[in-house]
């Protein structure tokens, strides 16, 4: 036992004498254990080595073929109230959902391993840091877990031999049967029971399931925030650095802004990114009064297809070793990985991601869409020496993002955090056929939470209003960029990736300098065209003057729009949501 607490080991009693394992093993985060654990799972077929001298400690996995990605269908917000959960969050009555799953757990792992994982969500001795257990009968999980989080007697030190408060998780494989498939939160006992999936989103509980869902009603509930946010600091040819975080619905390049590589022009000068995070932040008012944030996480679960040396150097970086990849192609011939966009031609002597053989030749990719890299955060050559800091960063700014190709211009500030909280509440992105089969439609999601968030959304806005309150003058300044304006043709304007620093350098501007030129539009306040560096870029004057442009008519439709999702959320919309709607149509029509 790696443990005195009564707490915790009473729980996992309970779980063992549910789940009846062969055998039960303790994580206790050393390296001989791991390394035992990644031999037993390439002795069993679970991972594959890859070459380990161009990939060092590198392996490749394959989930079940009708398990590749989170299964929002399946995922429940388990409480006694349905009102509790709130209309974007499927709900279950938490005791049939527990009578259900426990039927389902019952034996399951009578031919299996238990595997105890204790996890530390955030830096050791950190006030923001949570800790976690999760049992499962997957080394894939184990292995994963021990990249994505802090696990072991580290993890169990930080709770102590007393303390209650900690994430009870358990997951089984089971048989992999979709039917009988839940990823279940149950955010008034601070569990999560998940079963009948292997694949990464629903089976590391550390994830969106604690890091999220858990974690944002711990958060209402204890005054700090959860967000689906990434961290990064960018430092000025004097060595100040000013940390951001920023949200943007999934196809929006938050990863690529996180590990964001300045261009030349920029990088001469000294400017330079560092990278805390680029999926999550708990975000909470520290003694200055500012508001700070950490990565709770401890390494990536990236997106595969798209990555390259053009789209996120460092982000293939990060993958070079200590990395498990899942549903990619295996390139047999130097025993490598490959995926669609990488830039490189592909093998012609490979797997695909179901294990077939395959070559491009072949009418189907050969990486799954939703294939992924684990990779430790220390891998990341941009990333901030303040990544393990307790205390975490200071945020001076909030970015929010969405992909419009014409309503929102290419970047805008809110006039005040409520106003922010306005604009992060109705982001919205038109979806495009590789997502839906269908292009245009335009999605609602709130500061990029609305598979994430573990309770109602409106209670949800109300509590980024209380957090402004407390902050007062000391809340960051808000954001809205947009990088994905079209021209006539429908071609980007916007160059994107690198060049995005251009903007970031504005958004740097207004925040350490409120003085700093903008111009005030019914939206708000909106960059001069010469406030914009576009020197040495492929975009005319006229280009920059049609991406920063506000067409009246465009946002008056878009009220409607904000109406009706409004109207969906119900009496717990704050009122000052809908106060700023009526500004933002009042400043329209004059």
């Amino acid at each position: 036992m790696l443990t005195k607490n009564k707490n915790v080991l009473n729980w996992i009693d309970d779980i063992t004498y549910l789940c009846k394992p062969k055998n039960v093993v303790w994580i206790d985060g050393s390296k001989k254990q791991i390394e035992k654990i990644c031999l037993d799972s390439v002795n069993s077929g679970e991972i594959s080595p890859l070459n380990q001298e161009t990939l060092p400690n590198c392996f490749i996995h394959r989930t079940a073929v009708n398990d590749v990605a989170r299964v929002e269908d399946k995922t429940f917000i388990c409480t006694k109230n349905k009102k509790d959960a709130g209309i974007t969050n499927n709900w279950w009555k938490s005791s049939d959902a527990y009578k259900k799953l426990s039927s389902l757990f019952n034996g399951v792992m009578s031919d299996r391993t238990l595997y105890v994982i204790p996890y530390l969500m955030g830096p050791p001795s950190s006030p923001f840091s949570k800790v976690g257990i999760e049992i499962t009968d997957s080394s894939y999980v184990v292995l994963n877990m021990n990249i994505m989080t802090r696990i072991g007697q580290l993890a169990l030190d930080n709770l102590g031999d007393t303390s209650n408060d900690f994430v009870r998780g358990l997951h089984s494989k089971a048989s992999i049967d979709e039917n009988n498939r839940y990823i279940c939160h149950f955010p008034e006992e601070n569990t999560i029971w998940s079963i009948n999936s292997g694949y990464g989103g629903n089976v590391l509980l550390g994830k969106k399931c604690f890091a999220l869902r858990i974690a944002s009603y711990q958060g209402k509930l204890e005054s700090w925030m959860a967000e689906h946010m990434l961290i990064l600091g960018v430092e000025s040819p004097d060595g100040d650095i000013t940390y951001f975080a920023a949200a943007f619905p999934s196809a929006c390049g938050k990863t690529n802004l996180a590990m964001l590589i300045p261009p030349e022009i920029y990088k001469n000068k000294g400017y330079k990114i560092w990278c805390v995070g680029d999926d999550i932040a708990w975000l909470r008012k520290g003694e200055d009064g500012r508001l700070w944030a950490i990565n709770p996480e401890n390494g990536f679960f990236g997106v595969a297809p798209g990555t390259s040396q053009k789209s996120n150097p460092n982000a293939l970086k990060c993958t070079k070793s200590n990395t498990i990849f899942t549903n990619v192609v295996h390139d047999l011939d130097n025993n490598s990985v490959w995926w669609e966009g990488m830039e490189t031609p592909p093998p012609t002597n490979a797997l695909d991601w179901k294990g077939n053989p395959w070559t491009s030749q072949n009418l189907e990719k050969g990486a799954h869409p939703n294939s992924r890299f684990t990779s430790p955060a220390y891998n990341c050559p941009s990333i901030s020496k303040e990544f393990n800091n307790p205390h975490g960063v200071p945020i001076s700014g909030i970015i929010f993002g969405g992909r419009r190709k014409k309503l929102a211009p290419l970047v805008y500030q809110s006039y005040d955090w409520n106003h922010g909280v306005f604009i992060g509440a109705t982001i919205s992105s038109e979806t495009t056929a590789a997502a839906t089969g269908q292009t245009g439609i335009v999605r609602r999601d709130p500061m990029a939470m609305i598979p994430f968030c573990g309770y109602d959304i409106g209670e949800y806005f109300s509590h980024w209003i209380n957090i402004g309150d407390s902050l007062g003058a000391n809340a960051p300044k808000i954001f809205h960029v947009n990088w994905f304006r079209t021209d006539d043709n429908g071609n980007f304007i916007w160059p994107g990736f690198g060049e995005n620093m251009r903007v970031l350098l504005w958004i740097l501007n207004r925040c350490n300098n409120p003085d700093s030129p903008a111009k005030k539009t019914p939206i708000g306040f909106v960059p001069n065209i010469e406030d914009i560096d576009i020197s040495g870029l492929d975009i005319s004057t006229k280009g920059l003057t049609d991406i920063l442009h506000i067409d009246k008519d465009l946002w008056l439709s878009e009220i409607s729009s904000i109406q009706d999702f409004f109207l969906s959320i119900g009496k717990s919309l704050p009122i000052e949501l809908s106060k700023q709607l009526e500004d933002l149509k009042s400043r329209l029509e004059e």
